[in-house]
Order: structure tokens, then sequence, then C-alpha cells
């Protein structure tokens, strides 16, 4: 029989529900949002015919994470400018960490369907068992398979090939970020590969470019021409840091903080998300606070 306090079995299980919410809807506040409601559940679900608590948790939050995704998809189609998810910073709690899922590959899994979505983290991801996902999702377990197949397909060419040293990777961030800082051409052509590609978010609310840059000669205008234009003296570093794996730069420019993750490929920065939107920065901000 299980105790009447829910809370023990609800908080083992906290972290790996909040990190399965988040890879789901990109944004940690409506993680936040879906977990709260999956304890209130919790809390008055007959527990004692529960064999499972991290099993039927995991149900319900990936259910109320598909809920959501049907909204949130038309959302973002009215969204301004590129859609980014909210840059989350490492935490120390190995149980967060777990998934090895990048900040690339997390905006690779906004072009799967829900249910590939959902089919794919919990199959490749969690490790959760078929019979189990296919009741979460209301489908055989061959079906199950075959969209967790067409998922890896998709994602397979944004898992980096060439991960970086963590130390390598926060040395050349400080390097990338005075580079663009300075406005230096030659730094900045020596870092960056050949194809890379820029994305910038600011969600109609902060001044941000709408297109994604794509190449190393856009991409070294694009920085220098920043730094003429709003003088570099003014960009400030404020920390370097790990977002899903991948080095990342916080700075301010003026009185706006973003945040800027890169990717690497070779040695060389072949994607850069900037985030300027202040409403997925407000976890950095109080971090910096």
């Amino acid at each position: 029989m299980r105790p009447e306090d829910p809370t023990d079995d609800f908080e083992t299980q906290r972290p790996a529900l909040l990190r399965l919410a988040y890879r789901m809807l990109g944004s940690m506040a409506e993680a936040e949002d879906v977990v709260q409601e999956s304890w209130l559940r919790w809390s008055e679900a007959d527990r004692e015919v529960i064999d499972s608590p991290a099993g039927w948790l995991r149900r319900v939050v990936t259910r109320l994470c598909l809920d959501q995704l049907k909204s949130a998809r038309a959302r973002r189609e009215t969204y301004v400018g590129n859609w980014l998810p909210e840059p989350v910073v490492d935490a120390p709690d190995p149980a967060l960490l777990a998934d090895n899922l990048t900040y690339s590959l997390m905006l690779a899994l906004e072009r799967l369907s829900p249910l590939e979505r959902a089919a794919f983290l919990l199959h490749d991801v969690f490790d959760t068992p078929l019979e189990e996902i296919a009741a979460t999702l209301g489908r055989a377990p061959a079906s199950v398979r075959q969209l967790a197949v067409r998922a890896r397909r998709h994602v397979r060419g944004e898992r980096p090939r060439y991960p970086v040293d963590p130390e390598e990777g926060k040395r050349l961030a400080k390097a990338f970020f005075e580079a663009a800082r300075l406005g230096d051409a030659a730094a900045l052509t020596a870092l960056l590969a050949q194809d890379v590609t820029v994305r910038s978010d600011g969600g109609g609310k902060v001044i941000a470019f709408p297109n994604t840059i794509t190449g190393v000669d856009k991409a070294v205008r694009l920085y220098c021409g920043l730094a003429q234009k709003f003088g570099g003296h003014r960009a400030e570093l404020l920390d370097v840091v790990t977002v899903d794996g991948q080095p990342a730069v916080i700075s301010r420019i003026g009185d706006t903080v973003q945040a800027t993750v890169l990717e690497f490929s070779a040695g060389r920065i072949a994607a850069i998300y900037v985030m300027r939107n202040p409403d997925k920065l407000g976890r950095i901000g109080r971090r910096l606070a």
C-alpha cells in the first residue's frame, strides 16, 4: 500500500518530468506549468492502484504536453522572426543532463509532428518501454516504432559529429565574443565554418534579424556591421555557460541581455543561436542577479 503523502514519489520523479516537458515544449515556463498540473492529478489519484508512479506520471506529462503543442504550433505560426527554444543553463543535477540532447537538436525536434516528437523522446531519449509509449499515445506498438523511426531520420543530421571539449568550447566562445565585439573580420573568419548559420530570436519584443543568415561571408559582414553600428565598447561579457551541452555566451548590449549558443563542427562554429527575447531570458537574468 502506498503512503498517504504523495509527495515523496512525485519529488523523486520531478527532475525527469520537468526535463521531458521542456524537451516536448521548448519552454521551461510551460514545462513547469505542465509538471504542476501533473502534481495536482497525482495528488488526487487513487495511488493504491498505480503500479509504477514513474510510468503513470510520464504518461500524464506527455499527454498534457501533446495538448499544449496543439495551441503552441498555432502561436508559432504568427511568431515574429525565428523561433528558438528557451536556453536553459545546465544545472548541476545529473538527472537534468542525462538525456544528452543539444540545443540544436531541440530546434530539430520542432520539425517533427507532436506524436513523432513524443515517440522519439520517450523511446530514444528516456528509454521508456514500447508498450508504455503505445498506451500513452493511444497507438499500437508497431505504429509507435514507425513514429520513432521517422523522427530519428529527421533529426539524425542534427547530432553533433564533432563534440567540443567543454574547456575548449569556453575558450572559443570567449574568442568569438571578443571578435564579434570588435568587428574583427579576420578572427571571425578563422572561428566560423564556411556554411555557418546564424539565427536570432527577439519575439517581436526587441531588435533581432528575422531571417537566418547563412555562410561565413554574410555572418562576418553581419557582426562587423553590428560592431560598427552599435560600438563594440557597449557589449559586455557577463558569463560563459553551457546550454544543453553546448557553449554559450551571456552578454549585455546596452540594456539588452542576450544568450548566444554556439554549435561546433570540426573545431569551428557551425551554428549560432542568439536569444534576445526577454520572455525567454528570465531564468538567466535571475541567475545573473
